[in-house]
């Protein structure tokens, strides 16, 4: 460190010191400072992010007994509830009008989602959370962006900023007011769900699968310093049918998914009658139409190899093969 740069430090602390409030807003500004560059990099190596509305979005259909129930009431159950967890203050996973939207554009993918936790009325502009992957079809670079604020008042999602926008028209918020800071969004750990591929299957989620863009075994890179330990490994044995069509990783698809999407696990909280047996049960394969009998015949095997590689004697089996799924960008 040369002498000026030692005086010019020392100018800031004192300054930071000596104006109350200023170390707040330094940090504030830091912080800022920290969500518009990661969100530029992401949109200088991956493509441009829009504006959207949450209510032009597909909403993922909420049913009980396979019909759109006439009300939906607090903590009821329902066919495919969401299998993410709500904490209270909540409605529980059966919270109807949570919305996907497909910004795509070219080898960009961008996965919007605008999840509601909260029963409101379908067109109501608040939503509880909102999550973006983006992510490159070519290069395989990843990047996440999550917004919520907790309690029951739900966020104005009529006008979703990009992450990288410096200046919003006026009586929008802004991309630092609404966005989670990547170091925030970090902690959220997307990828011990996400291990496979930066989008994921679910029964919930599958009802409009055809409105999220899909990678299953393309590259995937995470980028940010942030986001440096979210990696994974792909899991396969040889002749498995549950790798035919996508990735099967090692974080919570060994831990969850794979034991869950095979009946082996009790179905997730707001799960109904309906969803409590086959083949409601058995979502994998999503297109599965067979007996019990049937997939066990096909599949049962497979899931097992599965299991017995993830578990510790999995990394000295020889007939478990691991494989980098989410890598973290190289650090030049």
């Amino acid at each position: 460190m040369t002498t000026r740069t030692r005086v010019a430090a020392l100018a800031m602390l004192l300054a930071v010191q000596a104006a109350p409030g200023a170390s707040g807003a330094l940090a504030a500004d830091n912080a800022d400072a920290s969500l518009h560059a990661y969100a530029q990099q992401c949109t200088d190596e991956i493509g441009e992010i829009p504006a959207f509305d949450c209510n032009a979005g597909t909403d993922v259909p909420i049913t009980v007994n396979g019909r759109v129930p006439a009300r939906y009431a607090a903590h009821m159950t329902c066919d495919r509830p969401a299998l993410l967890p709500y904490d209270a203050p909540t409605s529980g996973q059966c919270t109807p009008y949570s919305k996907i939207l497909d910004l795509s554009h070219g080898d960009t993918q961008i996965s919007a989602f605008c999840r509601r936790k909260q029963i409101r009325a379908n067109r109501s502009p608040y939503y509880d959370e909102v999550d973006i992957v983006l992510h490159h079809a070519g290069n395989g670079k990843t990047c996440w962006f999550h917004a919520e604020k907790g309690g029951t008042a739900g966020m104005n999602s009529a006008r979703v900023p990009p992450p990288n926008e410096t200046t919003p028209p006026p009586g929008h918020p802004s991309a630092a007011e609404f966005w989670w800071k990547p170091a925030a969004t970090a902690t959220k750990r997307c990828v011990s769900c996400h291990d496979a591929s930066p989008v994921m299957y679910s029964p919930w989620i599958g009802q409009v699968w055809n409105k999220v863009p899909t990678d299953p075994w393309g590259k995937y890179v995470n980028l940010g310093a942030d986001f440096a330990s979210w990696t994974s490994h792909a899991i396969s044995t040889p002749g498995n049918t549950c790798i035919g069509c996508h990735r099967i990783g090692d974080q919570n698809s060994c831990k969850i998914y794979v034991p869950l999407a095979a009946g082996m696990l009790p179905p997730p909280k707001g799960s109904n009658a309906r969803a409590s047996r086959y083949p409601l049960t058995h979502w994998m394969p999503i297109d599965n139409n067979k007996s019990l009998y049937e997939w066990n015949a096909a599949n049962a095997k497979s899931v097992s190899d599965l299991l017995e590689c993830c578990s510790a004697r999995g990394k000295n089996d020889p007939k478990c093969s691991f494989t980098p799924a989410a890598q973290a960008q190289a650090v030049k």
